[in-house]
This record gives structure tokens, sequence and C-alpha cells, in this order.
């Protein structure tokens, strides 16, 4: 999972420097820090000297501190409370807490630390929790990077041939195809329900920003975050699916010494 993670991350990331390279000034220090240590995708905001960010409040920091120290105990300390024949439960609450340790905690300061320092470095994780539709969740919100490589590479030259509904679906069977390798091949079972994952997410955007979306009030108010929580929570099964979990991340579990 992570050598494929990590190879499908490097050759992605270095698609954006390649392409942001000559058309921001930047000198060879900033190209490195991007490639090495910044997990984000946006390459044309972190190179440009120019911009330059807002300071970080103590407050971000703290919150960015208490994220990070919400996954380190759901995966060492939560998670091996549960008794062994609920595997499956052990195995999700590790990796809520992998996903609080990284892309909630550890990314976010990552992100700080970059503000500090001058550099427009937005946070991964944009409060998904606030998002108050679904097209809010998945394009303003939620691992922002991907968004960003994604608009850039796949929606931005399709849009204009295809129309924004099935370019923006076609963003989504990619993002579905991606998670399908690096969770259902390692895990060697549960192909396609990943990719299903993000089909029905891109389907429910099309639903929400269609004219049978407006008068169902999908677009705003408690029935767009209503609307938003249950497509991306109840199939969540499909994206996490058991295979993933039994066979990959409890076994990365014990190889950390969660459990």
């Amino acid at each position: 999972m992570w050598a494929l993670s990590f190879a499908i991350f490097a050759g992605l990331k270095w698609m954006t420097w390649w392409k942001a390279r000559t058309r921001i000034p930047h000198d060879l220090g900033r190209s490195f820090a991007y490639l090495v240590a910044w997990p984000g995708m946006d390459a044309e905001c972190f190179l440009d000297a120019e911009k330059r960010p807002p300071k970080p409040s103590a407050q971000d920091w703290l919150w960015a501190a208490l994220k990070t120290a919400l996954g380190v105990a759901l995966l060492w300390a939560v998670a091996r409370r549960i008794p062994d024949q609920l595997d499956l439960l052990r195995g999700w609450i590790g990796l809520f807490g992998l996903i609080f340790l990284l892309h909630f905690g550890s990314f976010n300061l990552i992100a700080l630390l970059w503000q500090t320092v001058g550099i427009d470095a937005e946070p991964i994780m944009s409060k998904p929790i606030l998002s108050k539709t679904l097209s809010e969740f998945w394009g303003k919100r939620w691992n922002l990077g991907f968004r960003q490589l994604a608009h850039d590479l796949i929606f931005r030259p399709l849009y204009k041939r295809t129309g924004v509904a099935i370019a923006g679906l076609l963003v989504f069977a990619a993002s579905g195809l991606i998670h399908d390798m690096v969770i259902s091949l390692p895990a060697r079972g549960g192909y396609g329900l990943p990719t299903g994952y993000f089909l029905l997410q891109g389907l429910g955007v099309t639903l929400e920003r269609s004219a049978l979306g407006r008068r169902l009030g999908l677009q705003q108010g408690q029935a767009g975050w209503i609307f938003m929580a249950v497509v991306t929570a109840a199939p969540a099964f499909w994206l996490f699916h058991p295979a993933f979990v039994l066979r990959v991340i409890l076994p990365f579990m014990h190889a950390v010494h969660a459990l």
C-alpha cells in the first residue's frame, strides 16, 4: 500500500512541478522543498515567492497539534482496547487515527511551518465538517491537494469539450481508480468498490447542481448538509472496504505496534 501510494504521489507531484517550473520564477531550494517537504499539489502557489500568506495564529497551531494528538491516541491507545473479535472495528479506529495523524494533523503542522517562513502552503484539509453542500465538501474542503491536481490535469483540459458535468464525473472516476490501486490491489479484494464510491460522489454532485437538486434544496441549508453527510458517509464501506481494513490496515497496525 505504502509503495503504491508513494509511487503514485511522486509521479503526480513531479507532473505538477514540471508544469510550473518555468512559469513561476523561483530558486532551486524552493523546488526541492516543494518536491520533498510538502504534500500539497499546488506548485504555482508554493513556488511563487511573491505570494506572502498571513502568519499562523496560536489557535491554528493548537488545533493542528490537537488533531495530531487525536490521531496518535486513536491509533496507539484506543484501538488496542477494542476486543480481538471486533477486528473490523479496531481496524476502522486505527484507520481514522492514521487519517487524523497525517491528513488533518501532521500535514496541517507542515503547512503552518511553511506559512511561518512566508511560503503559501494551504492545508490539505479545510474543515470539511463545515461543508454546506456536497460540492463544497469535495471542491473546497477535502484533500485539496488532489482537488487541485485533478482540476489542472483532468477537469480544465476536458470541460470545454465534454461539458462541466461529464468532466466532473471523469475527475471522480479517476480518483476512484487511483484509490482502487492503493486500497483494493494491496488488499487483493474489494475491486471496484472505491471506484463505485467516487462515481456515487460524482453523481451526487451532478444531482445537487441539477434543477431537481435546486428544487430539493440540496445547494444550501440543512437539506444540503444532510445530503452531503449521507452521500459521503453512508457508503464509506465501499471506499475502505473490509478486505482493505483486515488485510492491510490491521497488519500495518501490528507493524507499528498499535496492536
